[in-house]
């Protein structure tokens, strides 16, 4: 597990002072990847770090000289269209030396020169077109928060909310890789076949009860072979960083298909991921402790157990949604506050999805993503979709300026935040994930 360092130091600043400001995401403490070009041009997608209100071209730098022996080998490798091919399959100990020399020459101590070079291959974040992170081969969705099962399941199944196996195994299901989409994409309403009327037979319409998912994905770094595979004290070290997900759902088609190989063409229509990706070093600060089982509950099977990940597992990760509806934009309205969550209620970590997920010797490989599923709490005020806020739609959501929703209609925009703050050590974030849906074709 990796340890916190002079990069995560509080009071360490950026001679770039949109890095200094309390409410970015991006302090010197944080240095998300991202893949970018100038919106102006499209041309030459490079690896970018943000800091700041600015991406910074990592090539860029490294052809100015900026770069030493240890922290070489990944900015030699920037001038690429994927953080998979550059980044993520690099070893930890490389990943930490790019790390530590990028907080040098941003650091308020770095020198005339080098920040001169260092300001040349800055872009503002505005002026940036992003990409997704990675070529992503594979995608996975797990369902790791035992609250949002809970209340998924009372909805169909009042009397046993969780089937057997659910605090046994992480249940996940393949995704589709090939809709994945970058944050700021039109989403399209799907069609699909509903079955409304149980005396008719189904028809093939616009979907009518669309729905957002607020969820965590993370990359894996280092791949396994075919037939190998990752234990539990191992399972971080096959982990690059993490991002927001929206696992886009359509209820009503998932109602009607789902029995009884689970989601299909309910889940595979969309799916939005953040452009930055948050480091696990920077991350390193805000772990948290696995979730608490209650008493009763089984403990993890043994390839899914280890004191480490017992004791800090989770990671303390603020999560909001918001909704701006149409009609909102159209009055300058403030996006309205939907849901606020925390990753670290999930049942299951990170370490024990990724370990599960190659326990059978599944070959897990660079770039792919693995999502936690929706990540909800306790309360009413923490479920991530709608389908638990409205409860199956219905209990609709009053919004601020007399509109009502059950469901996400033609124009809504859902935006997803997150962040981590904890006393010692600076707010960092994940910026956001937006999408806007347009009428079905």
């Amino acid at each position: 597990m990796i340890e916190i360092n002079e990069t995560h130091d509080q009071n360490l600043k950026s001679w770039i002072e949109s890095a200094n400001a309390p409410g970015t995401d991006f302090p010197i403490q944080n240095l998300p990847f991202c893949v970018f070009t100038r919106a102006c041009t499209y041309e030459n997608v490079r690896i970018g770090v943000a800091v700041g209100n600015f991406v910074l071209d990592v090539y860029a730098c490294y052809e100015s000289c900026l770069f030493d022996d240890e922290s070489f080998a990944i900015a030699v490798t920037a001038d690429n269209y994927c953080l998979d091919h550059s980044v993520m399959r690099k070893n930890t100990s490389v990943q930490s030396a790019f790390r530590r020399r990028l907080s040098e020459i941003l650091s308020e101590k770095a020198d005339e020169n080098t920040r001169k070079s260092v300001q040349r291959n800055l872009i503002p974040i505005e002026e940036a077109q992003f990409y997704l992170p990675a070529h992503i081969g594979d995608y996975t969705d797990f369902y790791s928060s035992i609250f949002h099962a809970t209340n998924v399941g009372s909805m169909f199944r009042p009397d046993a909310p969780l089937l057997p196996n659910y605090k046994y195994v992480p249940i996940g299901y393949h995704g589709r890789a090939s809709s994945i989409v970058v944050s700021g994409t039109e989403i399209t309403r799907p069609k699909g076949q509903n079955r409304t009327n149980p005396d008719a037979a189904p028809e093939f319409v616009p979907c009518r009860n669309l729905d957002y998912e607020m969820e965590v994905g993370f990359f894996v770094g280092k791949g396994n072979e075919l037939g190998e595979t990752i234990s539990i004290e191992e399972a971080e070290d096959h982990i690059f960083g993490l991002c927001l997900v929206n696992d886009w759902s359509a209820r009503d088609i998932q109602a009607w298909e789902y029995q009884p190989l689970g989601p299909f063409l309910a889940k595979n229509f969309a799916t939005s991921v953040s452009p930055f990706v948050v480091t696990m070093e920077a991350l390193a600060p805000f772990r948290a402790s696995a979730f608490k089982r209650p008493e009763g509950d089984p403990q993890p099977l043994e390839y899914l157990y280890s004191e480490q990940n017992e004791k800090a597992g989770g990671f303390d990760i603020n999560l909001e949604v918001y909704l701006q509806t149409q009609k909102m934009r159209e009055e300058n309205a403030e996006p309205f506050l939907l849901s606020r969550s925390n990753m670290k209620d999930l049942y299951w970590t990170i370490a024990q999805m990724l370990t599960h997920h190659a326990s059978n010797g599944c070959n897990l490989q660079t770039g792919d993503l693995i999502a936690t599923g929706t990540v909800s709490g306790e309360s009413k005020e923490e479920r991530g979709c709608l389908l638990e806020l409205t409860w199956r739609g219905k209990e609709p959501l009053q919004l601020p300026n007399g509109e009502t929703r059950r469901f996400l209609e033609d124009g809504d925009e859902i935006i997803m935040k997150g962040f981590c703050e904890r006393e010692g050590f600076r707010r960092i974030g994940f910026g956001e994930c937006r999408g806007v849906i347009a009428a079905a074709e």
